[in-house]
């Protein structure tokens, strides 16, 4: 069975009941999920870059949460603000109020006038559009999970009317079991990184297993990891493939090609004309 949601689409994936996958619609486009809003286009992750992104007509924005030490859930990809904005130090370890003066650094690492978002502040953003929204829940500084966040940002999402336009990600099996278990409708991909197949010396077919056993119904892939041998049993098992991070047109092109349902992208607006969008 699927069905429609916005721009893009979710699949009940045959022989995983409740596991709904971000997946390509019915036509068969590749769905195009601009990256931390556009990365190499604007301020990662500031309401700019999504909303720019936006504007360029993307079937997704891609983007990452993780929480204060006063249990606010905010949008960043590191754990810590040294990167990315003027602040320092964990994100865990500040609370709202300490993040009121901090400001998002450019691509050159200048200082920009964008602040650092809410989760609430982007969904709001999401909400009167036709886009979905790609979220990764991430770990803390010493890579653990958050306590609580998973239901925190269901709960901000579904508030908002939006579980059915949010695919929830991440790289940890316990977050998207943990996902599955307060809201087994919710759909959820699993990433794998190529470093994780290196590490565990496994083809890279192999992380089409561990999101099945996960319950993921999508497995988000490192496009450097992503071969005909990936496709091919993400098929057989009924998985959708989303690969990240691609950015430069001949990598887009061999993703296409292979058959990947979504490409994640720092440059969104390459990847759109390339597809003829």
């Amino acid at each position: 069975m699927r069905w429609l949601s916005g721009a893009g689409a979710f699949a009940v994936v045959a022989g995983m009941p409740g596991a709904p996958a971000a997946t390509a619609a019915a036509d068969g486009r590749v769905r195009v999920a601009a990256h931390r809003g556009g990365a190499a286009l604007w301020p990662e992750n500031s309401l700019l870059a999504h909303r720019n992104a936006l504007g360029l007509g993307v079937d997704f924005l891609e983007t990452d949460v993780h929480l204060t030490s006063d249990g606010e859930v905010v949008v960043l990809h590191d754990a810590t603000l040294d990167r990315t904005t003027t602040g320092r130090g964990p994100v865990g370890a500040v609370t709202l109020a300490d993040l009121a003066g901090v400001k998002l650094r450019g691509a050159d690492g200048a200082p920009t006038d964008e602040r650092l978002p809410r989760l609430a502040e982007l969904l709001d953003l999401v909400r009167p559009s036709r886009a979905q929204l790609l979220l990764e829940i991430k770990v803390d500084a010493a890579r653990r999970r958050y306590a609580g966040i998973e239901e925190k940002v269901l709960a901000l999402v579904k508030d908002r009317g939006l579980l059915g336009r949010t695919p929830f990600m991440g790289f940890q099996a316990d977050t998207v079991r943990r996902v599955r278990e307060l809201e087994p409708g919710a759909a959820t991909v699993l990433l794998v990184a190529r470093s994780r197949l290196e590490r565990q010396r496994v083809e890279p077919r192999e992380a089409v297993r561990w999101t099945a056993e996960a319950g993921a119904g999508t497995l988000g892939i490192q496009h450097t990891a992503l071969d005909t041998g990936v496709i091919d049993a993400a098929r057989k098992a009924g998985v959708a493939v989303a690969a990240w991070t691609v950015n430069e047109e001949q990598d887009m092109r061999r993703v296409i090609g292979l058959g990947a349902d979504i490409l994640i992208s720092d440059r969104p607006d390459v990847a759109l004309r390339v597809l003829g969008r």
